[in-house]
């Protein structure tokens, strides 16, 4: 009498190995684009956020200091007013190549005391690809 041996197992054909690698392919198509769509929002979220915080610790400065609208502070002036930790070492723009640099992508843009702060490294126009000051000034957005 004969006996038959079967070799089917339980594992998988390269049909079904083969559906499987392209279904996560066209997820990871799908989803890499709005991720990196979503992280460059964040920033720049965090980058007006900042400039906010820029702007409001100036008019604080000026109005504990006696200063003039025309006056310019210093990022070592403002540093009590900003409210973080370290001396204002950790306010850095998050779309700065330098991050983690104390004030960088703000130091230079600060601006006086009646001219909201600006940052150079935050692009208005994701669709133009051209680099546009960040400002807290709406009607130049």
């Amino acid at each position: 009498m004969k006996t038959k041996s079967s070799r089917r197992g339980g594992g998988f054909t390269l049909i079904e190995i083969m559906i499987v690698v392209a279904i996560i392919g066209l997820l990871a198509a799908i989803a890499i684009p709005n991720w990196a769509r979503a992280r460059q929002i964040s920033q720049s979220d965090a980058c007006i956020n900042n400039l906010r915080q820029i702007d409001a610790a100036k008019q604080q400065w000026a109005l504990e200091n006696g200063k003039s609208v025309g006056q310019l502070p210093t990022s070592a002036s403002l540093n009590p007013y900003i409210g973080r930790l370290q001396n204002g070492r950790d306010l850095f723009c998050p779309l700065n190549k330098s991050k983690g640099v104390a004030w960088s992508g703000y130091s230079g843009s600060i601006n006086v005391v009646s001219v909201m702060p600006a940052c150079a490294n935050y692009d208005t126009t994701a669709s133009a690809g051209g680099k546009h000051p960040a400002s807290l000034d709406t009607s130049k957005q």
